[in-house]
């Protein structure tokens, strides 16, 4: 989930980092730590990430729906990535719609909303997607992950 980015990425935002995995890979892939910003709703979560992750990483104890109010004027070019480790496939349609609204509302033109998920398709209902105008790049299937995961890249269109 982390390939591609590097010190020139840009601002990248992660959607629930949980105990940090893939925001550790994101950071050893070179990106500066300021870049970093985190939205993370479980306080336990929040306090082990603030203890373990270099000081310059932005973390908000708030839902990935916030991030469009909280990250007001942060992003004037708009974000490089969005990462998401959600359990979208667990979640009501209005809140898998309302966490994705949020995703491109910050993303700049063109640039990816990456989930995994461990489920046989996207996390996201067709209807949704096409709704919302998006491309679907199926990337690797993650056998190490216990169960495996795919990741998914997702675009506006146009």
């Amino acid at each position: 989930m982390a390939s591609g980015f590097g010190p020139d990425t840009g601002p990248v935002v992660e959607f629930g980092p949980g105990t940090g995995s893939i925001t550790r890979a994101i950071l050893a892939s070179g990106l500066p730590p300021e870049h970093l910003t985190l939205f993370e709703l479980d306080g336990e979560l929040v306090t082990h990430l603030r203890t373990t992750l270099p000081d310059g990483v932005t973390i908000h104890r708030a839902p990935a729906q916030a991030a469009v109010n909280l990250m007001q004027g942060r992003l004037p070019q708009g974000a490089a990535a969005v990462i998401s480790g959600l359990p979208l496939l667990s979640m009501p349609n209005d809140v898998r719609r309302d966490i994705v609204t949020a995703a491109f509302a910050l993303l700049a033109p063109g640039a990816p909303l990456v989930q995994f998920t461990y489920g046989p398709r996207p996390p996201l209902p067709d209807d949704l997607i096409a709704t919302m105008g998006l491309s679907i790049e199926k990337g690797a299937r993650v056998l190490r992950n216990l169960p495996p995961a795919r990741i998914y890249r997702f675009r506006q269109k146009g």
